[in-house]
């Protein structure tokens, strides 16, 4: 009887049963036909997104037996922050449809605030979180990639060497995304840019050699027993499973946390930036700490900063095409100077948290100041929403908060690539290396001192 409860089969079915409440909700009309609260909306898709970040999960670290481990993270990533694409799609669309009213442009600033929030969020809460995570559960499970300092928080978590590629990648989309905003929106030049930098840093991972998976147990090793044909069908069901119930229940889940959080006197402009943002991140969120609880946290990590550069560079760069068909011509999507503000701050955000990984390390202190910055500046700009009864006061003091946590992003990033200056220039010279033997313009150096 015990065996049959631990069997990997057992999980699977489990995670399976997470997710048939919201098969059979969808089946039925989803949640309105049904009459379902808010509260019960929230609990049956929330189960079911858990439910497929399992199987999410389970699908990759299967997969890493048959392509490049690198790619099959990056579909993980896409996969997983899929319903954000989806969230900012229709605001961007919205804004095209009903170009030149009202309507049209506060769909357009909710487009490019959802994005900024999933971003930040993604590094603010995901990026220190699990590192605090990874170093808290490393005293149980031995992570290698850990490595406890005496000293305040001086504990630090090993990256793998080799996600200089995507750090590289996302330092390049950073720095260009600090001049989107000096074109009066985002326009078919930034998608071209930015969409370009991903295609190419797919060609590149995409002709990685195919290691041997890390000692895997549970679903992940009983998967990677099957045969080939079986296997790969099996990853092929597992992750187009996983993304349509990730795809089909964060909506109704962000949607009635939103109901939930308005109902609480949450502003809804506020809701959208970082209640809708955290709910469709949550999968990436789960499976990253599914990863760290098995001590893969260098996979774990890698998820992290793929989910982090396809967001950066595929999330932006269809803004300007989806608001180009709402729009019936090419066109370039519109915000206000407070988006302005949201972007750049993003962008300081960005680089300071890769100046912190330029060295393939993250300590504590590093992640706690990560976490301090991003929450303190949403708390402040949450005080001023509640607390200044004039709009345009509201406004152009969240503006200046804004500007405020830039230049402190900005200098604490100038700091550290100074300091690391020699880490950033073997990081650069390792992933030029990588882009000249992918694409056959050069042959792999030695990479002694690497």
């Amino acid at each position: 009887m015990k065996e049959r409860v631990t069997h990997p089969l057992a999980a699977l079915a489990v995670a399976f049963a997470c997710t048939a409440p919201w098969v059979g909700v969808e089946l039925a009309g989803g949640p309105e036909a049904l009459a379902l609260t808010e509260l019960a909306t929230v609990a049956v898709s929330g189960v079911a997104v858990l439910g497929a970040s399992f199987l999410l999960a389970w699908g990759a670290e299967t997969a890493e037996k048959d392509v490049p481990r690198a790619f099959a993270i990056a579909v993980l990533a896409v996969l997983a922050v899929a319903p954000e694409y989806a969230v900012d799609a229709l605001y961007a669309w919205t804004a095209g449809a009903s170009a030149g009213t009202a309507r049209g442009v506060e769909a357009g600033n909710l487009a490019v605030a959802n994005m900024t929030g999933a971003n930040r969020i993604l590094i603010g809460l995901g990026w220190s979180g699990i590192a605090m995570f990874t170093v808290y559960r490393a005293k149980t499970t031995s992570d290698v990639a850990v490595e406890q300092r005496s000293g305040f928080l001086a504990s630090v978590v090993q990256l793998d060497r080799n996600i200089s590629t995507e750090i590289a990648f996302l330092l390049a989309a950073t720095l260009f995304a600090f001049f989107v905003p000096l074109n009066g929106g985002i326009g078919i030049l930034d998608t071209l840019v930015l969409v370009g930098l991903y295609v190419v840093y797919i060609g590149v991972i995409i002709q990685g050699d195919v290691e041997k998976p890390e000692g895997q147990v549970g679903v992940p090793k009983y998967l990677q027993g099957l045969t080939k044909v079986v296997r790969i069908g099996t990853v092929l069901a597992l992750f187009a499973y996983s993304g349509a119930m990730i795809f089909t229940a964060v909506h109704p889940f962000a949607h009635g946390l939103e109901a939930l959080g308005k109902q609480a006197g949450v502003p809804p402009f506020f809701m959208i930036q970082w209640i809708a943002p955290l709910a469709s991140e949550s999968p990436e969120l789960i499976v990253v700490a599914y990863l760290v609880n098995k001590a893969r946290s260098t996979a774990g990590f890698n998820a992290l900063i793929s989910s982090k550069l396809n967001q950066w560079t595929l999330l932006i760069g269809t803004l300007a095409v989806v608001y180009s068909l709402g729009l019936g011509e090419v066109g370039s999507l519109p915000f206000d100077e407070k988006q302005t503000a949201e972007i750049w701050i993003t962008a300081a955000q960005s680089a300071f948290a890769i100046a912190i990984l330029s060295n393939f390390n993250i300590s504590l202190r590093e992640a706690t100041g990560l976490l301090v910055l991003f929450v303190s500046q949403v708390v402040v700009e949450f005080a001023i929403i509640q607390t200044v009864a004039d709009a345009a006061v509201e406004t152009e003091l969240s503006i200046l908060v804004l500007h405020v946590y830039t230049v402190v992003y900005l200098v604490l990033a100038a700091g550290l690539f100074w300091l690391r200056r020699e880490s950033l220039a073997r990081l650069l010279r390792r992933t030029n290396r990588t882009v000249q033997s992918a694409y056959g313009s050069g042959r792999p150096e030695a990479e002694a001192g690497d």
